[in-house]
């Protein structure tokens, strides 16, 4: 999966915890959680979603660094599975 189909799938499944989020408003530099006002049972399920979806462990000693959009793909991209095609 590349950079770009990851953000989409992240995006995706942010949405789907999120509707009313506007991905063109989103900095890939701020705080993603501030930026759609998920609070943390959201946040929860957002990265639960993501590790389902992707069939990467996020451990919970690293949600403190899942702060930024970037964090956060950076984070997914070095734990994606190898020739994992986001099925």
């Amino acid at each position: 999966m590349n950079a770009s189909e990851l953000r989409s799938t992240v995006l995706e499944i942010l949405q789907s915890i999120a509707p009313e989020l506007d991905e063109a408003l989103l900095r890939d530099n701020r705080p993603l959680r501030l930026q759609v006002d998920l609070d943390s049972m959201d946040w929860l399920n957002f990265l639960i979603g993501l590790s389902q979806r992707l069939k990467v462990v996020i451990a919970e000693s690293d949600y403190g660094q899942l702060v930024t959009l970037n964090d956060l793909l950076a984070y997914l991209q070095a734990r994606l599975p190898k020739g994992h095609a986001g099925a």
